[in-house]
């Protein structure tokens, strides 16, 4: 399956505004501090800040020029710490288990070199061990640490991709 990065479009936002929701809807149930709308939907409140600030990179994830997923990558001056802040990340459903996500992981890697910082809701277990298995796999020595964030318990990596 050939899977590849496309920068997001901001003609093309309310794609990544649905697949947004679909992702958020996956983590409330890993979390109290996501709630269903009025609307429906589950709602990201900076979700402006994408195409009004520099420093936020959207890219839908294609496998087979399918629509996947999405990544949301963060840099300066959202971040100060390191290059690159892997912020939000979600493959839909029917792409799991079939590669897409760590080929997609390698493709992020590929063209963003630098220091990172990814983390993960302590209570998503499916994410914390991807991740782990994904830096295993690309042989990435990594530090690991844990803190509450916005009253959520989280687990955080730090790693630097040449």
């Amino acid at each position: 399956m050939k899977v590849v990065l496309e920068k997001i479009r901001p003609d093309e936002k309310e794609v990544l505004r649905n697949l947004y929701s679909l992702y958020l809807h996956e983590l409330s149930a890993y979390t109290n501090g996501l709630q269903i709308s009025e609307d429906g939907s589950f709602d990201f409140d900076s979700f402006s800040l994408i195409w009004e600030k520099d420093g936020v990179t959207p890219y839908f994830i294609m496998a087979d020029e399918k629509l996947a997923g999405f990544v949301l990558i963060l840099e300066a001056p959202f971040t100060t710490k390191v290059d690159k802040v892997i912020n939000d990340f979600f493959i839909l459903n029917s792409f799991r288990g079939k590669g897409v996500a760590k080929a997609a992981v390698s493709e992020i890697f590929a063209e963003n070199k630098g220091s990172y910082y990814i983390s993960q809701l302590v209570n998503n277990q499916t994410a914390v061990h991807f991740w782990k298995k994904v830096y295993k796999q690309l042989e990435i020595n990594f530090a690991e640490q844990s803190e509450v964030q916005d009253g959520e318990e989280v687990v955080y990596q730090t790693f630097v991709i040449r």
